[in-house]
């Protein structure tokens, strides 16, 4: 499975479009290559950097698997639905870092099933009910810096 950004490389730049400096939109990605059987997909995105520890900023589950899937700039997909980031607010929240360049993980899940978890859950709720239903994971890196 993979997991590609449309607006930036792994390893490369987050444009500001995507952070709080500009509109603070989610960035569109593609998805490839889907395990046959699966029946939704989560992804998570967080920064390890944060001065507080692990920053979660996007918590989005049960993602219709389609072919060619491309998760477009600023929409939710049709169906999903979004946990609480780490501000305790519901949906995206763009980088951010009050200093130094940091790391923004987008990690997607493949899953053989699709999740009953209401809509506000967290991380750990999503990680939890993801529990022995992963099938694959994909994972890019974009970099942030104020």
């Amino acid at each position: 499975m993979n997991l590609l950004s449309l607006a930036f490389e792994h390893g490369g730049r987050i444009p500001d479009r995507y952070t709080c400096k500009g509109e603070n939109l989610s960035p569109s990605f593609g998805i490839e290559d889907l395990p046959e059987e699966t029946e939704s997909i989560a992804m998570i995105m967080d920064d390890p950097d944060a001065p507080i520890g692990t920053f979660v900023h996007w918590v989005i589950w049960n993602i219709k698997p389609e072919d060619e899937l491309k998760i477009e700039e600023g929409v939710i997909p049709k169906g999903a639905v979004q946990g609480k980031n780490s501000a305790g607010k519901f949906g995206y929240m763009g980088p951010c870092p009050p200093k130094g360049t940091h790391r923004y993980y987008f990690k997607l899940y493949a899953l053989d099933k699709k999740l009953k978890l209401k809509e506000g859950a967290t991380k750990e709720e999503l990680l939890a009910a993801m529990e022995g239903h992963i099938l694959e994971r994909a994972t890019i890196v974009g970099l942030y810096s104020k």
